[in-house]
């Protein structure tokens, strides 16, 4: 049986839309993270930058100081003060089942 870390390390010569998405969520959080020196968790003020610079129009108030307090406290499951991936991916979940219509 294959694993699924296997799976992801195949290169294709091409990418669908929603692996380059996909590519593309990572690489952004990455960046965004390591504006600290470590890319596995975004700090407040790299969260503020993120979602002010790339989701300005899904996120209402983006730049706003208390939104984002509100949005981390949401977010960050252990409360150590950053999020790690799987944390701002429950953002990533909530706009888009918001920007599709899936939310009630």
């Amino acid at each position: 049986m294959v694993s699924y870390k296997a799976l992801l390390s195949v290169k294709l010569p091409f990418q669908l839309d929603m692996e380059s998405a996909i590519n593309v969520l990572v690489a952004q959080f990455k960046t965004f993270a390591s504006k600290d020196g470590s890319s596995h968790t975004l700090s407040k003020e790299e969260f503020q930058t993120l979602v002010a610079s790339q989701l300005p129009n899904l996120v209402k108030n983006a730049s706003d100081p208390a939104v984002i307090d509100n949005l981390m406290s949401s977010l960050d499951e252990n409360n150590d003060g950053e999020l790690t991936f799987q944390e701002f991916w429950q953002l990533i979940g909530k706009l888009a089942s918001t920007h599709g219509g899936f939310s009630q």
